[in-house]
């Protein structure tokens, strides 16, 4: 419980000016994009690693929860305040500290926005592929703590992929520092892995060392349509068998299809029952066969009309479908549950296909997105969270998701994280012995455990 004392603490290290304390003031701070609402007793905003060393050096002494956070754009409740205490916002600390090109590596602030950060790497011919789909407002601490993917995911993989090097600071409020400025170093245990995807339970991130690649030359953007889901999954499933690793490989269903149109008026045929989103890149010589080759291979497939973008801006045009499809969706209902649960491509028709009957057996809508590629779906099921039969029916319909998303060999969450959303399913994945291990860790970091307290390892049953 936050006293008058450590609220007083807490001034003498940030001034008044940097701590909200009403309700009024801290209401946005009690939500992320997950759907339930939890209420901080306060939110402080430190600028310097010794801020946050000192927030949580008072924190501990007086056992005081902590709750990391960055733009709050996060799906899963990871940070929220969920036994109440402080949320730590991150938001202030928010500058590139270097960007190495001759070693292509940089240094930033948790606070920095990744899209903000990857316009600035590409000024110099730089190149961060990570892209959540909140890539405008994410941060890049809140993207190692959930090990965020994006589109770009099937070639180019994760947020763990780029990292080179953590600054954190402990619950004690010990500062550690963990990697190196080098691509290769095996030097001891992982700990800069071990804290990505730890959903801010281990550590308070204070500064990140990312790995850069050079830009991509070129790109280009293919749309296919498809008259049956069936080919259109199989398209997928074949582009991979065939070795062709596109950058992105989207697909959207028809009630997706439906969604945009009614909204955007794209022209989308609403007549389809998917639509593919290809987009290579590389040297544009290598970009164009590619291209080519996709473009053939979708027709092959059974795609009724292939559209290959010609220039930049044909490029964009083809993918306003893609990033206007949550929105649109989101329109239909009051509410809208993303599941994230990932499945080997080879059963990504089938994973599908699945959804369709679920949704359908538990009398739910679900629209049907996914990063196809890598096998990541992305059920968006539409609901009114007032509706208690209605959302009774939701629950078991994403039980039915996930039991066959593990069943076959799959996982519960593909790039969303577990947080308080997939908790309950934790140990449907994960044996009791690693569990155990998990906990063990946390207990080690965390022997108070002061640090997002009701977490996924809390939770898990």
């Amino acid at each position: 419980m936050l006293n008058e004392k450590i609220l007083r603490e807490f001034e003498t290290i940030l001034g008044k000016e940097r701590i909200l304390t009403s309700k009024e003031d801290m209401l946005s701070y009690a939500y992320d994009a997950y759907v339930e609402e939890y209420l901080p007793e306060a939110v402080l905003f430190p600028k310097t690693t010794a801020e946050v060393s000192q927030i949580m050096k008072a924190a501990n002494t007086n056992r005081v929860f902590v709750t990391p956070r960055g733009a709050g754009s996060g799906l899963a409740g990871c940070s929220l305040a969920k036994k109440g205490g402080v949320v730590l916002s991150l938001t202030m600390m928010n500058h590139i500290l270097e960007i190495n090109k001759p070693n292509r590596y940089a240094i930033v602030e948790p606070g920095v926005v990744v899209s903000e950060f990857q316009k600035e790497v590409e000024k110099i011919g730089l190149f961060y592929p990570p892209d959540p789909g909140s890539s405008m407002v994410a941060t890049m601490a809140g993207t190692v703590m959930m090990n965020a993917g994006g589109m770009r995911g099937i070639k180019y993989g994760v947020t763990r992929d780029y990292l080179l090097g953590l600054e954190a600071v402990l619950p004690s409020g010990e500062i550690i520092q963990t990697g190196s400025l080098t691509a290769k170093d095996v030097t001891g245990y992982d700990l800069t892995r071990l804290i990505c995807g730890s959903e801010g339970t281990l550590a308070v991130v204070t500064r990140i060392i990312v790995k850069l690649l050079p830009k991509p030359k070129a790109r280009r953007t293919l749309q296919a349509i498809y008259n049956s889901i069936d080919q259109a999954g199989t398209t997928v499933a074949r582009i991979v068998e065939e070795g062709i690793i596109p950058a992105t490989l989207e697909l959207m269903d028809k009630m997706i299809i439906k969604a945009l149109e009614d909204f955007a008026h794209l022209g989308l045929p609403l007549d389809a029952e998917a639509i593919l989103v290809i987009e290579v890149d590389g040297d544009p010589e290598s970009v164009d066969k590619q291209a080519g080759a996709i473009a053939e291979f979708c027709r092959g497939q059974g795609a009724r009309d292939v559209r290959v973008a010609q220039s930049e801006k044909e490029s964009e045009q083809l993918w306003v479908a893609r990033r206007g499809a949550f929105g649109a969706v989101a329109r239909m209902r009051p509410a809208c549950v993303i599941e994230d649960a990932t499945v080997p491509v080879s059963f990504l028709t089938r994973a599908i296909k699945e959804v369709i009957t679920i949704a359908q057996r538990n009398q739910v809508q679900i629209a049907v997105l996914a990063h196809a590629g890598d096998g990541n779906l992305h059920p968006l099921v539409l609901c009114d969270l007032r509706d208690k039969e209605e959302m009774k029916r939701v629950d078991k319909a994403m039980d039915e998701i996930v039991d066959f998303a593990i069943s076959v060999g799959g996982v519960l969450s593909g790039e969303h994280g577990i947080g308080i959303a997939k908790a309950k399913y934790l140990s449907r994945q994960i044996s009791p012995q690693v569990l155990n291990l998990m906990r063990a860790l946390k207990n080690t970091f965390d022997p108070r455990g002061i640090l997002n307290p009701g977490s996924f390892l809390e939770c898990a049953q």
